[in-house]
This record gives structure tokens, sequence and C-alpha cells, in this order.
């Protein structure tokens, strides 16, 4: 029986990875940067030489329906003189499987020979169904999702190495990986820009954390991570100027939301285990705790989440879940857009607001009274 596969560890040695002689490959997953980068893989395997690519690889658009007779027939058509492999590549196949499942079945289950083959790319392949026992002993599935346990910031960094040619410190990927939001997509441009911006002479030294935040994201994605520190700074008046900047671009409010809140929360689960009984599980310190809350584990972060705790106080900081939740299901309902959607946001940042001191705000010196 075949062995499934994950692209993850393909991807990482690819050299060490066996195709063998497959009638039928199913790329199966949600994340198109690992769906993009196994079919190169695969036609450069299958076509070595560029000048075979143009007959031997052919790819239909699975949103098209395609007739599953052209499929069939460009996989089957030997070629005469050429030692590419024929393939052919049904993209976004999911409605085509629906289409052609008996002669998937079918071709699965025949030796390839001397045919070519078919590369299905599909977003779900159910394992209780005839087609998919036949992949899996006789054809290849590969897995091109992220696995839930899957150690993406190890991977990052060998990736990081292997193809753009530059060291990243651990900390940098989970710089990474967390202001991107785990798209592989976007870390990759953001290495490539990485790279092209090191000095050669140093490409052996280990890129901090700090040189991310010039290059992971768009300028959007940038004033929303600036944003969020001003709010857990305590600064609402810079968290709201950053606000408005992003909805007058045109970022939906539910997902800026979503952004604080991933953040946010981080810091709610550092008050509450720090509030545990001693010798219950409390953290000896608030590092540790906001290392088991999932704050990247470097200095200027855990320096930045140690100060927007210390701001917002135990009380606020436990509440943060209620503000949440409630900015959630504000933005789901009468909130959903325009001012009642800005207010919603705003409100929430001037509940984290650093409290001002009444006498100061009155203009005068703090202990004399009117």
């Amino acid at each position: 029986m075949a062995e499934s596969k994950t692209a993850l560890e393909i991807l990482r040695r690819p050299d060490d990875w066996s195709l063998g002689s497959p009638s039928l490959i199913v790329l199966v997953g949600d994340e198109p940067f690992l769906a993009f980068h196994m079919l190169v893989l695969l036609r450069d395997r299958l076509c070595p030489d560029e000048a075979d690519r143009m007959w031997a690889w052919r790819e239909f658009a699975g949103e098209d329906l395609p007739d599953p007779r052209d499929v069939f027939d460009e996989a089957a058509t030997v070629p005469l003189f050429a030692g590419a492999t024929r393939a052919a590549i049904v993209r976004n196949a999911d409605a085509f499987v629906s289409q052609a499942r008996e002669p998937l079945e079918d071709l699965t289950n025949k030796p390839k020979g001397g045919r070519g083959l078919v590369i299905l790319e599909v977003k779900s392949f159910p394992s209780n169904t005839r087609l998919a026992k036949a992949a899996a002993k006789h054809g290849l599935v590969v897995d091109v999702s992220i696995p839930q346990r899957a150690d993406l910031a190890a991977w990052v960094r060998h990736w990081a190495q292997t193809r753009h040619g530059i060291q990243l410190a651990a900390a940098t990927a989970q710089r990474l990986l967390e202001r991107l939001a785990g798209h592989l997509g976007q870390v990759d441009q953001a290495l490539a820009r990485l790279a092209a911006a090191s000095d050669p002479a140093a490409k052996q030294t280990a890129i901090q954390p700090d040189a991310v935040d010039d290059f992971a994201g768009s300028p959007q994605e940038r004033t929303a991570w600036g944003m969020i520190d001003s709010a857990g700074a305590g600064d609402a008046r810079a968290a709201l100027a950053h606000l408005a900047d992003l909805l007058d671009g045109g970022e939906n409010p539910i997902g800026i939301g979503a952004q604080a809140a991933s953040v946010l929360r981080r810091l709610s689960a550092a008050a509450r285990v720090l509030a545990l009984p001693a010798g219950d599980g409390r953290p000896r310190g608030v590092e540790e705790a906001l290392r088991e809350a999932g704050v990247a584990a470097w200095p200027k972060a855990l320096a930045q989440a140690r100060e927007s705790l210390m701001q917002l106080g135990a009380r606020r900081s436990r509440q943060l879940p209620v503000w949440l939740m409630e900015l959630d299901r504000s933005l789901k309902s009468d909130a959903s857009r325009g001012l009642r959607a800005r207010l919603a946001l705003e409100r929430l940042f001037c509940k984290m607001a650093r409290p001002v001191d009444s006498e100061k705000a009155a203009g005068r010196p703090r202990g004399v009274r009117s």
C-alpha cells in the first residue's frame, strides 16, 4: 500500500523523496503555496527538460469542468521520441472528481505502463470512498495542508536556508509566522525581501526578529500591528489613528478585530495563569507566563507584551475575552459596517487606554488641592 505523504515533509528534503510510478497523484489540502511547489517538483521530476514541457505537461481548469475524455486522452498519449512522462493536471478538481469518479477508479487500479499520469489538485478527498482507497493503494496521495502539530517555525528556517540562502534565528521564524498569520506564500515573499536586503558577507549570521517588521506584510498589515501595539501600550490616540487609516483604506472591521484578538487573548491567558495560587501551576514570573500563553520568546516581543500586561493590569487583562466576545458579536450584527463598526473597535481601544491622572489632566501639580 502506498504511504500517504505530506508536502511539508517532501519539500523539506525533496532529494530524498521517490516518486515511484503511479497512474494517479492526488494533491489534497488547502495551502496553495504547498500545492504550487509540489506541482513544480512533480513537473521537474516528470519533465526535466524544459523543451518537453510544452507538450508533456498539460493543465486543465477544474472549475471549467473539462471533458474527462480530454484529460484521459492527454495522459494516455505515448511520446514517440522524448523521454518525458506525459502528465494531465486538473487544478481545483473537486467538481471534476465527482464527474469522473468511475473512470478515475479504473485508471488508478491499472498499472501505469508506458502511459502518462493524471494529477488532481483538490481541497477534500474523503478516505472512505472507493477512489480514495484505490489512490492510497496504487496511486500517490500528498497532503498539501499544514498539519496541526507541525513545527512550522523549524520548517520556515530550513526553507529560508535552502531556498533563499539566509539564516533565521528561531524567534525570527516565529515572528514571521505571527505577523503573517501562518500564510506560507507571504512568508516566502518576506524571506525573498530579507535575502535581497541582506549583506552577502553576513549571510551566515542569523537574522534577528527586529528585521522582520520592515519586511513582513503589506503597509496595511504593518499598520494593523502598530495599532495593536499602541492599544496594548495604552496609547488610545495612536491606536485610533492607525484604525482610521485601516478603515479608510478599505480593511474589513471583522478582520481587524480578529487580528487584535489573536494578540490580546495571549495577554489574557498570561494574566489568568499568573492569578493561580502558588504551587498550583502558577509560573515563576511574568515572562514565563507570557511564553506559556504563546508570546514569541524573543526579548523585544516579551518586553512589549510585559509592558502591555502591566499597563492593563490584572483585572482588565482578565476581562479581555469578554470585551473581545462583545466586539465580535457586535461586528457580526448591528455594527457590521460603517461608523458603528468603527465605534465598536474604538470602544475596545478606549477601554484599554492608560488611565489619565485627573489632577494632571486638570492642569494642577500632583497632590495640590483646590
